[in-house]
């Protein structure tokens, strides 16, 4: 069975969020959609999955709520249902940056279609931000990006000031590009960015995926594979799964050459974790491992780790 997964966000005033929670969690369970949406007085984010029809339905509802009828979607293939259950849950904000005032519903970029993309970053005068987490950079990014090293999106205000001090100190005064997995991050990126003082800022409309979409792969300045949150972990430029597994410790991805390291053990610690999880830690996921195994001896399902599906996506 072929399964659809749907990637989307939309910034727009939705001040009765709470009260729409159960109604739209109900529906979308109907339509056997899984995966997770996150409500906020900003808008709505999420990445689902299920049959066409059921993300059809889903579509279609989220899209009736007051100011979401343009809300778009990108949409990928699966084999296998990438989510363990729907969770629809109520945030401060649908991916958190943590600086209040921040609104791209009031001040934002200049959105720039995937076509016009590479000229954009092409120009010697534009600097090139990718705004995702370090992990995510590591696996994939675009030619002459600059990684921030963050871990999460609420580190970028702090780096981004420090960064504009020095291109201040240089006298510089470039244009300011900047991109996402989806687009969300890259969209509030470029709000707090403006708010900032900095006039010329841009952003990749409908982030990588939209990208990787609508540019043919050999006119593609893409390099590597794209970070998902979702059980592929990673995506190649036609949008298949990846070539990396995930760590379901620390959720980062991995390689088969981490795989087989003896720093690895399945579902308790990586290469990458091993020096940062606790020995109560490591006990307490070897349970975790344990009973997931038992599950799928018994050819239950149990929900146990899933891929991080984070308000960064």
């Amino acid at each position: 069975m072929t399964y659809t997964v749907a990637a989307f966000y939309k910034f727009f005033s939705f001040p009765d969020f709470e009260a729409r929670r159960a109604a739209l969690a109900e529906t979308l369970c109907g339509a056997g959609v899984k995966g997770t949406v996150l409500l906020a007085s900003e808008g709505v984010n999420g990445t689902i999955a299920g049959t066409a029809e059921g993300i059809e339905t889903a579509l279609a509802t989220l899209r009736s709520l007051p100011g979401a009828a343009d809300l778009e979607a990108k949409f990928s293939e699966t084999d296998e249902m990438p989510f363990l259950r729907l969770k629809v849950r109520l945030k401060k904000e649908i991916v958190t940056m943590g600086i209040p005032g921040t609104d791209p519903n009031a001040l934002v970029g200049t959105y720039v279609e995937p076509t016009e993309w590479n000229d954009l970053i092409s120009d010697p005068d534009t600097v090139l931000i990718d705004t995702r987490n370090d992990y995510e950079y590591s696996i994939g990014t675009f030619e002459g990006a600059i990684d921030p090293e963050t871990k999460t999106f609420r580190e970028f205000p702090d780096w981004f000031r420090e960064f504009r001090e020095r291109l201040a100190a240089e006298g510089r005064t470039p244009k300011v590009a900047m991109f996402c997995t989806g687009g969300i991050r890259c969209e509030k990126a470029t709000s707090f960015v403006k708010a900032e003082g900095i006039k010329d800022v841009f952003h990749l409309k409908g982030g990588i995926l939209k990208y990787l979409e609508t540019v043919p792969e050999t006119e593609s300045k893409w390099r590597g594979e794209c970070f998902v949150f979702d059980e592929r972990v990673s995506v190649k430029h036609d949008l298949s799964p990846g070539n990396y597994d995930m760590c379901h410790a620390c959720k980062r991805p991995i390689t088969d050459e981490d795989k087989a390291r003896s720093t690895y053990v399945p579902g308790v610690s990586c290469p990458h974790c091993i020096d940062e999880m606790s020995d109560e830690q490591r006990a307490r996921f070897a349970e975790r491992q344990k009973q997931i195994d038992l599950a799928r001896q018994r050819g239950a399902e149990h929900m146990g780790p899933e891929a991080r599906r984070s308000e960064d996506a």
